[in-house]
């Protein structure tokens, strides 16, 4: 298990432009093999699905493709796959399938860890039918979402559990089984976002505990597209369907519309490339995801420690929490600069960072106190060098 990280770069054409790319949270870069995928299927897959015509065919087999790739890459089984535009819009979807009655003297439990993807849709329609939310916390010392604290928050009432599996700026990462024990003491639904973990580390919905699993691939190098997974597809059904098709059946039930087959095709490229980032990985697709994922993260984990070493020797930077376990993703603040300037200087040489994402874990931990954080997040192409780099200019600027 090994990753040739020169081997890795040269499948992302966009990195001959000079800069480095340290904005994961933004999107990552886009392997040939995905923009061709997509090219390819723009020009062959432009019938609807749900024909016998040749191009209506095709069309239903890339949603069928579509969808086994998705359950490969979570462990999952392809009937328990909806498809979709993004994953705030699954999450809606999601949140307005279930039954109306369910929030009358319901709650629902977020966290401050999360995206708005996965809070917001919860707050609408929770406040909508007079339901109630219950917020977990950050541990502010160290980013973490502490686990034990969901004994007191799943009550008998409460319907939903909306957690992330790893923050999109702190990097920490979530103990989900733990939480998944406490959800279904109290038969609550666990809807973990594993859009910040899924280029990292295999996932496996079983393990987690998670009834429902969502993912984004623009996260890891695919189209804007997302899947919302259910463990037991069973349960799709017993949700209030959501298409505008009356005969959709399945996980087509809460799928508005179907997606463009060229997305589609993308979608499979997408994840037929983090299966072939470890060049030694044998085997069907599953296996091979979770080998190369294996050795994805046990290479951004060394560099990671690597980054967060050298800017703690900084004297004007501070980390953001100091999470025991995380994916390769921190953010730091600048001694009397904000974040927004320590930004356009790392442009000015050549880096690409975030600054200021609205992320309400890094308010809860007084970032904006400092002028704001500076998020950067490793791709499977970031290497020491580029590591080297930022740390010189960050020196630099003080």
């Amino acid at each position: 298990m090994s990753l040739d990280v020169a081997a890795v770069r040269g499948l992302f054409p966009s990195l001959g432009d000079g800069w480095i790319h340290f904005d994961a949270q933004a999107g990552m870069l886009i392997p040939d093999s995905v923009a061709s995928a997509v090219s390819s299927g723009f020009r062959q897959l432009g019938a609807a699905p749900g024909g016998v015509y040749p191009g209506a065919v095709r069309t239903t087999e890339a949603i069928d493709g579509a969808r086994r790739a998705v359950a490969d890459l979570v462990g999952a089984q392809a009937a328990g796959v909806v498809l979709g535009p993004s994953r705030s819009a699954l999450v809606w979807t999601l949140a307005e399938s279930i039954a109306p009655n369910t929030w009358l003297g319901g709650d629902v439990v977020v966290s401050h860890a999360d995206d708005e993807p996965n809070i917001v849709p919860w707050l609408r329609v929770v406040g909508r039918y007079g339901g109630s939310v219950r917020w977990a916390e950050l541990d502010i010392e160290t980013g973490e979402l502490p686990a034990w604290q969901y004994k007191n928050l799943v009550g008998a009432r409460t319907a939903v559990v909306a957690v992330t599996l790893a923050s999109s700026t702190l990097g920490a990462i979530t103990d989900i089984p733990a939480i998944a024990r406490f959800a279904h003491a109290r038969g609550a639904m666990l809807v973990v976002d594993a859009t910040n973990a899924a280029p990292y580390m295999p996932l496996d919905i079983a393990e987690l505990g998670a009834d429902v699993l969502v993912v984004s691939a623009e996260r890891w190098g695919g189209p804007r597209v997302a899947a919302m997974v259910f463990r037991d597809p069973k349960v799709i059904d017993r949700l209030v369907p959501m298409s505008v098709d009356p005969r959709a059946v399945g996980p087509a039930r809460l799928e508005l519309e179907p997606l463009q087959g060229g997305l589609l095709t993308g979608l499979v490229a997408s994840i037929e490339h983090l299966a072939s980032l470890d060049a030694d990985a044998i085997g069907k697709r599953r296996r091979r995801l979770v080998a190369s994922l294996d050795a994805v993260n046990e290479y951004l984990d060394r560099l990671m420690v690597y980054l967060t070493t050298t800017l703690e020797q900084l004297s004007q930077v501070s980390v953001v929490g100091t999470p025991g376990n995380r994916v390769p993703t921190l953010s730091f603040t600048f001694d009397q600069v904000s974040a927004d300037k320590v930004v356009r200087r790392l442009s000015d040489n050549g880096i690409c960072a975030l600054a200021d994402l609205p992320c309400r874990a890094l308010t809860r931990m007084g970032a904006s106190d400092f002028g704001g954080a500076v998020t950067v997040g490793l791709g499977p192409y970031s290497t020491p060098y580029e590591v080297d780099h930022l740390v010189r200019t960050l020196g630099s600027l003080g």
